[in-house]
C-alpha cells in the first residue's frame, strides 16, 4: 500500500482541472488526465506552458513538468494507479453519482476521492455508494494553482482519516485548506462571494455606481483589507482597543439597519442585458487573455507580498515532503 501521494488523477480538463494538473505536476506528482474533449492533449500542453511561470514564481522546480503529465483514454485508465483523484466535472448531481460509483470501483482502495464541486455537498451524490468513506469535497477558487484556499468539506459518511488526508495533501501543495464542519450548498466562499455580488449588481442596477467604479471601490478598500485580515479580524481592529465587542455594541445597531436596506436585484432579461453591456463597455477593449494575465500577475504580486510580510519563503517539492498516510476504508456512519 502506498505511503505517499505519488500519482494523481484529474477527471475533467476544463479551467479548474487544467489548473489542478499544473499544480500537481509542479509539486512532483505523476498526473494522469482524462476528459472527452477532442483537443485534450493540446489543451494540457497549452495550460502547462501558460501556468509553469506562475508555479516558478511560487518557488517550485518546474524542470521536466510536462514529462510528469500523461493523457488517459478513460476514467478507469486515469485512476487505476492513483493515490488521489480530483474530479472537476459538471455541477450535476446525477453526473457525480454515476462518476463516483465508477471511481469507487476503479480506483485503488486507498485512493482519496475528491470533488471540486463548487456548490453540491458530497452527501447529495454519495448516498447510493457502497463505500463513501473516501469521498469528500476539495473545492478550490479559480485558478487553484494560484489562489491558496481549498474548502475541505466531508460528507456524512466521510471518514475522519480521509478528511485529515485531504488537509495534508492540500497543505503539501502549498494551499490553505479549511475544513468546514457542516455541509451547506455553495459552501462558505461562494456564499460570501454571491452575497457581495448580489449587492454589487443591485447598486449598478440602481445607477449608484458603474461596474468599473464598483471594482475600484473593492480593490482600493475592502479587497486590500480582507486580503490581509478578513472580515472578522478587520472588524475587531475597527473597534479600536475595545475590539469586536466595541464594534458590535456601538456600530452594530446601524449595521443592522443597513442590512434591512440591502438590495434584491431584479435581474430581468432587460436589466441583465444592461448589466452585461455595462461590463463589456468597461472591459471589452481588452481580450480575455490580456485580462486574465493581468489578474494573475497582480494575484502573484499580492501572494508574494503576503508571504514576505509573514516571514515565509516559497517551498519547493524537495523541502518538507513528509509521507502522507492514505485514508483507510473506515467511515463514520452518522446519518
Amino acid at each position: 500500500m502506498s505511503t505517499e501521494f505519488r500519482t494523481a488523477a484529474v477527471i475533467g480538463a476544463g479551467t479548474i482541472g487544467l489548473s489542478w494538473t499544473a499544480l500537481f505536476a509542479g509539486h512532483g506528482l505523476t498526473v494522469k488526465v482524462t476528459d472527452p474533449r477532442p483537443d485534450l492533449a493540446e489543451a494540457v500542453a497549452n495550460a502547462l506552458a501558460e501556468f509553469t511561470p506562475h508555479l516558478a514564481a511560487q518557488g517550485l522546480d518546474v524542470a521536466g513538468i510536462a514529462g510528469r503529465v500523461q493523457i488517459a483514454g478513460s476514467v478507469a485508465d486515469a485512476v487505476r494507479d492513483a493515490d488521489v483523484v480530483q474530479e472537476n466535472g459538471p455541477e450535476s448531481v446525477e453526473f457525480k453519482k454515476d462518476l463516483f460509483a465508477t471511481l469507487v470501483e476503479a480506483a485503488p482502495k486507498h485512493a482519496l476521492l475528491l470533488s471540486s464541486s463548487s456548490a453540491i455537498p458530497s452527501t447529495t451524490f454519495t448516498g447510493e455508494l457502497a463505500d463513501a468513506s473516501r469521498v469528500l469535497i476539495g473545492h478550490p477558487f479559480n485558478p487553484p494553482h494560484l489562489i491558496p484556499l481549498v474548502e475541505v468539506v466531508p460528507g456524512e459518511r466521510t471518514g475522519e482519516d480521509a478528511t485529515q488526508a485531504a488537509v495534508d495533501f492540500y497543505t503539501f501543495l502549498g494551499r490553505v485548506p479549511v475544513v468546514e464542519r457542516k455541509e451547506i450548498p455553495g459552501f462558505v466562499g461562494n456564499r460570501l462571494q454571491n452575497a457581495l455580488s448580489r449587492e454589487a449588481i443591485y447598486l449598478v442596477e440602481q445607477g449608484v455606481v458603474t461596474p468599473e467604479d464598483l471594482d475600484k471601490v473593492m480593490t482600493n478598500s475592502l479587497g486590500i483589507r480582507w486580503a490581509t485580515v478578513g472580515p472578522f479580524l478587520g472588524s475587531h481592529l475597527g473597534g479600536g482597543p475595545g475590539g469586536y465587542r466595541h464594534m458590535a455594541e456601538h456600530i452594530g445597531p446601524s449595521m443592522k439597519k443597513m442590512w434591512a436596506s440591502l438590495g434584491q436585484p431584479s435581474q430581468t432579461p432587460e436589466e441583465t442585458e444592461r448589466l452585461v453591456e455595462a461590463v463589456e463597455k468597461a472591459y471589452g477593449s481588452s481580450t480575455y487573455s490580456e485580462l486574465a494575465e493581468a489578474r494573475d500577475r497582480k494575484q502573484i504580486a499580492v501572494l508574494s507580498a503576503l508571504a514576505v510580510s509573514s516571514g515565509a519563503k516559497p517551498r519547493t517539492p524537495a523541502e518538507g515532503r513528509a509521507p502522507l498516510d492514505p485514508p483507510t476504508a473506515a467511515s463514520k456512519e452518522e446519518n
